[in-house]
């Protein structure tokens, strides 16, 4: 499996980017996929999942109503749509796979190569 994290540059705050997570390999529908970010001298941290099969979605309540995670199944690829962007969102976002759901990114063995978000005041 390999993921292939694209999207990520600098935006004004209250801006917008959309992040694209695209998958090799076999999916089957019990998969979740999660971004994740890191901002510098802190923890990665759970953003967002989503379920191949039935579409479920998770967030984090930092980003609840502002990003929106989605699936093309097709394209097996899978999308951050950031919105109303702060400078707190500044950081790398990585996405990841896993066969559970969980926000703990210990959880998850296969892993992006990340992307870098900038948002500036």
């Amino acid at each position: 499996v390999q993921l292939q994290a694209s999207g990520g540059g600098l935006v004004q705050a209250g801006g917008s980017l959309r992040l694209s997570c695209a998958a090799s390999g076999r999916t089957f529908s019990s998969h979740i996929m999660g971004w994740f970010r890191q901002a510098p001298g802190k923890e990665r941290e759970f953003v967002a999942a989503i379920r191949w099969g039935t579409g479920s979605t998770y967030y984090a309540d930092s980003v609840k109503g502002r990003f929106a995670i989605s699936r093309d199944n097709a394209k097996n690829t899978v999308y951050l749509q950031m919105n109303s962007l702060k400078p707190e969102d500044t950081a790398v976002y990585y996405c990841a796979r896993e066969s559970r759901y969980s926000e703990n990114p210990s959880s998850y063995n296969y892993w992006g190569q990340g992307t870098q978000v900038t948002v500036s005041s």
